[in-house]
Protein backbone atom coordinates (compact mmCIF):
# COMPACT_ATOMS: atom_id res chain seq x y z
CA UNK A 1 0.00 0.00 0.00
CA UNK A 2 2.89 2.62 1.31
CA UNK A 3 4.78 1.67 -2.03
CA UNK A 4 1.49 2.32 -4.13
CA UNK A 5 1.02 5.60 -2.67
CA UNK A 6 4.26 6.62 -3.16
CA UNK A 7 3.96 5.67 -7.22
CA UNK A 8 1.19 7.50 -7.70
CA UNK A 9 2.93 10.73 -5.79
CA UNK A 10 5.86 10.61 -8.43
CA UNK A 11 2.98 10.19 -11.17
CA UNK A 12 1.29 13.36 -9.71
CA UNK A 13 4.56 15.24 -9.28
CA UNK A 14 5.43 14.60 -13.32
CA UNK A 15 2.19 15.42 -14.15
CA UNK A 16 2.49 18.58 -12.36
CA UNK A 17 5.55 18.97 -13.47
CA UNK A 18 4.17 18.78 -17.56
CA UNK A 19 1.18 21.07 -17.08
CA UNK A 20 3.66 23.25 -15.73
CA UNK A 21 6.07 23.04 -18.53
CA UNK A 22 3.01 23.25 -21.11
CA UNK A 23 1.67 26.51 -19.10
CA UNK A 24 5.38 27.74 -20.14
CA UNK A 25 5.52 26.76 -23.60
CA UNK A 26 2.05 28.47 -24.45
CA UNK A 27 3.18 31.33 -23.21
CA UNK A 28 6.32 31.76 -24.85
CA UNK A 29 4.33 30.68 -27.85
CA UNK A 30 1.70 33.35 -27.13
CA UNK A 31 4.52 36.03 -26.83
CA UNK A 32 6.59 35.14 -29.94
CA UNK A 33 3.03 35.30 -32.10
CA UNK A 34 2.50 38.84 -29.90
CA UNK A 35 6.56 39.35 -31.39
CA UNK A 36 5.78 38.85 -34.34
CA UNK A 37 2.41 40.33 -35.09
CA UNK A 38 3.75 43.81 -33.39
CA UNK A 39 7.23 43.37 -35.58
CA UNK A 40 4.80 43.34 -38.82
CA UNK A 41 2.61 46.12 -37.65
CA UNK A 42 5.29 48.26 -37.03
CA UNK A 43 7.12 48.27 -40.17
CA UNK A 44 4.41 48.42 -42.46
CA UNK A 45 3.98 51.49 -42.54
CA UNK A 46 7.55 52.82 -43.17
CA UNK A 47 7.77 50.27 -45.58
CA UNK A 48 4.80 50.85 -47.23
CA UNK A 49 5.98 55.10 -47.62
CA UNK A 50 9.48 53.78 -49.16
CA UNK A 51 7.71 51.68 -51.65
CA UNK A 52 5.27 54.28 -52.64
CA UNK A 53 7.61 57.03 -52.50
CA UNK A 54 10.02 55.01 -54.97
CA UNK A 55 7.11 53.95 -57.46
CA UNK A 56 6.25 57.42 -57.80
CA UNK A 57 10.43 58.47 -58.75
CA UNK A 58 10.48 55.55 -61.13
CA UNK A 59 7.14 56.45 -62.76
CA UNK A 60 7.02 60.43 -63.09
CA UNK A 61 10.14 61.32 -64.47
CA UNK A 62 9.05 64.64 -64.80
CA UNK A 63 8.43 65.70 -60.97
CA UNK A 64 10.04 68.80 -60.13
CA UNK A 65 13.94 68.80 -58.35
CA UNK A 66 12.70 70.06 -55.45
CA UNK A 67 9.78 67.59 -54.89
CA UNK A 68 12.14 64.49 -55.98
CA UNK A 69 14.65 65.70 -53.12
CA UNK A 70 11.45 65.84 -50.29
CA UNK A 71 10.15 62.37 -51.47
CA UNK A 72 13.80 61.08 -51.40
CA UNK A 73 14.14 62.72 -47.49
CA UNK A 74 11.19 60.60 -47.18
CA UNK A 75 12.36 57.38 -47.99
CA UNK A 76 15.92 58.19 -46.05
CA UNK A 77 14.02 58.73 -42.90
CA UNK A 78 12.23 56.08 -43.11
CA UNK A 79 15.13 53.81 -43.41
CA UNK A 80 15.79 55.39 -40.24
CA UNK A 81 13.09 54.15 -38.25
CA UNK A 82 12.98 50.89 -39.71
CA UNK A 83 17.06 50.96 -38.59
CA UNK A 84 15.89 52.00 -35.32
CA UNK A 85 13.53 49.05 -34.39
CA UNK A 86 15.80 46.60 -35.83
CA UNK A 87 17.98 48.31 -33.36
CA UNK A 88 15.29 47.95 -30.88
CA UNK A 89 14.73 45.02 -30.96
CA UNK A 90 18.70 43.22 -30.67
CA UNK A 91 18.33 45.31 -27.65
CA UNK A 92 15.30 43.49 -26.21
CA UNK A 93 16.69 40.61 -27.40
CA UNK A 94 19.82 40.38 -25.43
CA UNK A 95 17.33 41.61 -21.97
CA UNK A 96 15.74 38.59 -22.81
CA UNK A 97 18.63 36.27 -22.92
CA UNK A 98 19.98 38.03 -19.87
CA UNK A 99 23.42 39.14 -22.26
CA UNK A 100 22.85 43.12 -21.56
CA UNK A 101 25.57 44.23 -19.40
CA UNK A 102 26.73 47.44 -17.47
CA UNK A 103 29.79 49.09 -19.19
CA UNK A 104 30.09 52.03 -16.73
CA UNK A 105 32.53 54.84 -17.32
CA UNK A 106 32.32 58.77 -15.83
CA UNK A 107 30.80 61.62 -17.82
CA UNK A 108 28.27 64.74 -17.69
CA UNK A 109 24.86 63.75 -18.25
CA UNK A 110 23.84 67.16 -18.53
CA UNK A 111 26.06 66.91 -21.96
CA UNK A 112 24.67 64.00 -22.50
CA UNK A 113 21.06 65.11 -22.39
CA UNK A 114 22.00 68.01 -24.47
CA UNK A 115 23.72 65.73 -26.97
CA UNK A 116 20.20 64.05 -27.28
CA UNK A 117 18.31 67.37 -27.34
CA UNK A 118 20.58 68.75 -30.72
CA UNK A 119 20.39 65.93 -32.11
CA UNK A 120 16.44 65.52 -31.86
CA UNK A 121 15.90 69.11 -32.87
CA UNK A 122 17.55 68.20 -36.24
CA UNK A 123 15.00 65.41 -36.67
CA UNK A 124 11.92 67.37 -35.52
CA UNK A 125 12.28 70.73 -36.92
CA UNK A 126 10.27 73.65 -35.46
CA UNK A 127 9.84 71.75 -32.00
CA UNK A 128 11.44 73.21 -29.16
CA UNK A 129 13.39 71.31 -26.26
CA UNK A 130 13.68 73.29 -23.38
CA UNK A 131 16.95 72.07 -21.50
CA UNK A 132 17.57 73.39 -17.55
CA UNK A 133 20.35 71.70 -14.94
CA UNK A 134 23.83 72.22 -15.06
CA UNK A 135 27.07 69.94 -15.12
CA UNK A 136 26.02 66.64 -13.33
CA UNK A 137 28.83 63.94 -13.17
CA UNK A 138 27.63 60.08 -13.09
CA UNK A 139 29.06 56.62 -13.08
CA UNK A 140 26.87 54.84 -15.25
CA UNK A 141 26.60 52.72 -18.80
CA UNK A 142 26.32 55.97 -21.20
CA UNK A 143 25.07 54.26 -24.62
CA UNK A 144 22.44 52.54 -22.36
CA UNK A 145 21.37 55.72 -20.74
CA UNK A 146 21.87 57.55 -23.96
CA UNK A 147 18.94 55.34 -25.09
CA UNK A 148 16.73 55.43 -22.39
CA UNK A 149 16.67 59.95 -22.65
CA UNK A 150 16.07 59.37 -26.33
CA UNK A 151 12.88 57.59 -25.78
CA UNK A 152 11.13 59.62 -23.20
CA UNK A 153 12.21 63.09 -25.24
CA UNK A 154 11.12 61.62 -28.29
CA UNK A 155 7.87 60.22 -26.88
CA UNK A 156 7.60 63.05 -25.78
CA UNK A 157 7.44 64.69 -28.62
CA UNK A 158 5.73 62.27 -30.74
CA UNK A 159 2.81 63.08 -28.04
CA UNK A 160 2.66 67.02 -27.39
CA UNK A 161 2.73 69.82 -29.65
CA UNK A 162 4.12 72.42 -27.87
CA UNK A 163 7.99 72.84 -26.19
CA UNK A 164 8.85 69.90 -23.79
CA UNK A 165 11.26 70.57 -20.74
CA UNK A 166 14.04 68.58 -19.76
CA UNK A 167 15.29 69.06 -16.36
CA UNK A 168 18.31 67.41 -14.10
CA UNK A 169 18.10 68.85 -10.26
CA UNK A 170 20.56 67.16 -8.28
CA UNK A 171 20.22 63.50 -10.08
CA UNK A 172 16.47 63.19 -10.36
CA UNK A 173 15.84 63.71 -14.36
CA UNK A 174 12.42 64.75 -15.91
CA UNK A 175 10.89 64.67 -19.22
CA UNK A 176 7.95 66.91 -19.63
CA UNK A 177 5.45 67.58 -21.76
CA UNK A 178 1.68 69.14 -22.08
CA UNK A 179 0.27 66.34 -24.95
CA UNK A 180 -2.19 63.73 -24.91
CA UNK A 181 -1.19 62.20 -21.38
CA UNK A 182 -2.29 59.07 -20.39
CA UNK A 183 -5.20 57.30 -18.97
CA UNK A 184 -4.36 56.31 -15.11
CA UNK A 185 -5.83 52.54 -16.18
CA UNK A 186 -2.60 53.00 -18.50
CA UNK A 187 -0.33 54.18 -16.98
CA UNK A 188 0.45 51.13 -14.55
CA UNK A 189 1.09 48.99 -18.19
CA UNK A 190 2.41 51.55 -20.68
CA UNK A 191 6.10 49.64 -19.38
CA UNK A 192 4.93 46.46 -20.37
CA UNK A 193 6.56 44.68 -23.29
CA UNK A 194 4.02 44.75 -26.77
CA UNK A 195 1.63 46.74 -24.72
CA UNK A 196 -0.12 48.65 -26.48
CA UNK A 197 -3.04 51.51 -25.34
CA UNK A 198 -6.04 51.85 -27.64
CA UNK A 199 -6.53 55.55 -26.81
CA UNK A 200 -4.51 58.82 -28.56
CA UNK A 201 -2.39 55.86 -30.91
CA UNK A 202 -0.22 55.85 -27.31
CA UNK A 203 1.26 52.31 -29.19
CA UNK A 204 4.59 52.94 -27.31
CA UNK A 205 6.66 51.50 -31.00
CA UNK A 206 5.67 48.05 -30.69
CA UNK A 207 5.45 48.32 -26.74
CA UNK A 208 8.96 47.98 -26.43
CA UNK A 209 10.36 51.40 -25.45
CA UNK A 210 9.45 52.08 -22.13
CA UNK A 211 9.78 48.13 -21.48
CA UNK A 212 13.62 48.62 -22.45
CA UNK A 213 13.58 52.08 -20.47
CA UNK A 214 12.45 50.23 -17.19
CA UNK A 215 15.32 47.54 -17.72
CA UNK A 216 17.99 49.34 -18.43
CA UNK A 217 17.30 51.89 -14.89
CA UNK A 218 16.62 48.31 -13.31
CA UNK A 219 20.22 47.71 -14.51
CA UNK A 220 21.54 50.27 -12.83
CA UNK A 221 19.62 50.15 -9.51
CA UNK A 222 16.71 52.85 -10.36
CA UNK A 223 13.05 53.30 -12.11
CA UNK A 224 10.83 55.30 -14.02
CA UNK A 225 8.47 57.35 -12.57
CA UNK A 226 5.05 58.37 -14.33
CA UNK A 227 2.77 61.38 -13.66
CA UNK A 228 0.06 61.81 -16.50
CA UNK A 229 -3.75 63.36 -16.69
CA UNK A 230 -5.16 63.30 -19.51
CA UNK A 231 -5.03 66.00 -22.45
CA UNK A 232 -2.73 67.80 -19.58
CA UNK A 233 0.42 65.98 -20.25
CA UNK A 234 2.94 63.78 -18.95
CA UNK A 235 6.02 63.92 -16.19
CA UNK A 236 8.38 61.11 -16.70
CA UNK A 237 11.49 61.25 -14.57
CA UNK A 238 14.11 58.73 -12.95
CA UNK A 239 17.49 59.20 -10.23
CA UNK A 240 20.56 58.73 -10.96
Amino acid sequence: HQNLIKVLDSAKKREDIKQRYNAKLKLKNRQRADMISAIAHEFRNPIASIMGYSQTLEEDKEIPQALQEKFLGKIYNNGINIEALLSRLVLWNKFESGEATLHPSNFDLYALVNEVKTALEERYQNRVIVLEGSTYMVDADRTLLEIVLKNLMENALKYSKDEILVKIDAGNVSVIDKGTGISSSDISKVTKKFYRSGTHSWDNSMGLGLSIVKRILALHGTELEIESEEEQGSTFSFHI
